[in-house]
């Protein structure tokens, strides 16, 4: 299959490469990493556009909808799955080369006992990814544990595609002395950052903090930052078993959805970052935490350890005893804490912009050879 280039840009022979979003919302890691991949593809001289089936209303003047007729003209078109949806089988009708980025789709057995709706949804995600066998060009993961699975599944071209994260975008923020003051107040912020669902698995924070109050300390704070409706059922229940631990419920505050401003506040007042989650694609969070100086404890399951690359601390089985004592030593020991965060700020080099141009042009090139 050849490939038309467009004689713009000077007559460099450009192409047109367009991405695909199901919803294009701000704050959101998938579409967030469209954007940037599309501003260096215009910096690298090609037409670059994204296309939505929903696009928040901030988002309307660079965002294209999906029903623009340019949306199917692409000599490259990506598709970014991570949900169902009617662009699933439009791109397999495609003339240009189709590429498909696969973010992970959460197995919908976390979802079983809390909302049969999401669960549906997860289950026929898998369903629709595996409609995509032998109708793509290439099929790209964004981390080695996603394309692993696009292999499983009978993918026959696979490679990896980091997701772009922009490691400084926190780090400009105007500080809030009002939140601050309010963070500073003694206890240990412990930080999650992420929806609030299942494969998080944040009733295992609840329990390691009752192993923590009982062997390190019994100041501190979980602070959970992210959605808490996206699974009202989970949520209830996570409510629950605080009660059930007979915990004090103001050492455990679910935030919501925030904006950036105050996310950057979070990142900046936490003394540790804890993922226990059973299930990630990449975890966006985890390089967040690392470029904000806060150590990183995780559970080693799925793509963590891939995303951590060494830094933090890993660690498996769930031992929650040994994560409250590893969790106290991040917060207390000055020295392994300095250590962690100097690995964590060698570990960035491998998000940078740098790193995310020459992966794009090995895309590129891959289907224009």
């Amino acid at each position: 299959m050849s490939l038309h280039r467009t004689q713009q840009h000077d007559g460099n022979g450009a192409l047109v490469v367009n991405q695909w979003l199901p919803a294009a919302h701000r704050g959101d890691a998938v579409g967030d990493s469209a954007r940037r991949v599309r501003d260096l593809l215009r910096r690298k001289g090609h037409e670059a556009d994204i296309f939505a089936l929903s696009v928040d209303t901030d988002l309307a003047d660079e965002i294209r909808r999906f029903t623009d007729p340019a949306a199917l003209t692409g000599d490259i078109t990506v598709l970014h799955f991570a949900v169902p949806s009617s662009m699933t089988e439009a791109l397999a009708t495609l003339r240009g080369r189709r590429v498909l980025q696969y973010h992970n789709i959460t197995p919908a057995h976390f979802f079983a006992p809390y909302d049969a709706g999401i669960f549906r949804i997860a289950a026929l995600g898998r369903t629709q990814l595996r409609s995509l066998v032998g109708r793509v060009d290439l099929a790209l993961g964004d981390s080695e544990y996603n394309r692993a699975e696009l292999d499983a599944l009978g993918f026959s071209n696979t490679g990896v595609m980091p997701i772009l994260v922009d490691p400084d975008r926190l780090a400009s923020t105007p500080r809030q002395p009002v939140l601050e003051r309010t963070l500073d107040d003694g206890p240990a912020n412990i930080l999650f950052v992420g929806r609030v669902a299942p494969n998080k698995k944040l009733e295992d924070h609840i329990r390691l903090a009752e192993h923590y109050k009982r062997y390190v300390d019994t100041d501190y704070r979980f602070i959970f930052v992210g959605r808490t409706n996206a699974v009202p059922r989970y949520y209830a229940t996570l409510q629950s078993l605080i009660l059930q631990y007979e915990m004090p419920v103001e050492r455990f505050l679910f935030t919501g959805a925030v904006p950036d401003i105050e996310l950057a506040t979070y990142y900046r007042n936490a003394d540790a970052y804890v993922s226990l989650s059973e299930h990630e694609g990449f975890c966006v969070p985890l390089v967040e935490a690392m470029a904000a100086d806060v150590p990183v404890l995780a559970y080693g399951a799925t793509a963590v350890p891939e995303t951590l690359g060494g830094a933090g601390i890993c660690f498996t089985p769930k031992d929650l005893e040994y994560a409250a004592e590893m969790l106290g030593l991040l917060v207390y020991d000055d020295e392994l804490r300095s250590s962690v965060i100097a690995g964590q700020r060698r570990r960035l080099a491998n998000f940078s912009m740098a790193h995310a141009a020459r992966a794009l042009d090995a895309m590129i090139e891959s289907l224009t050879a």
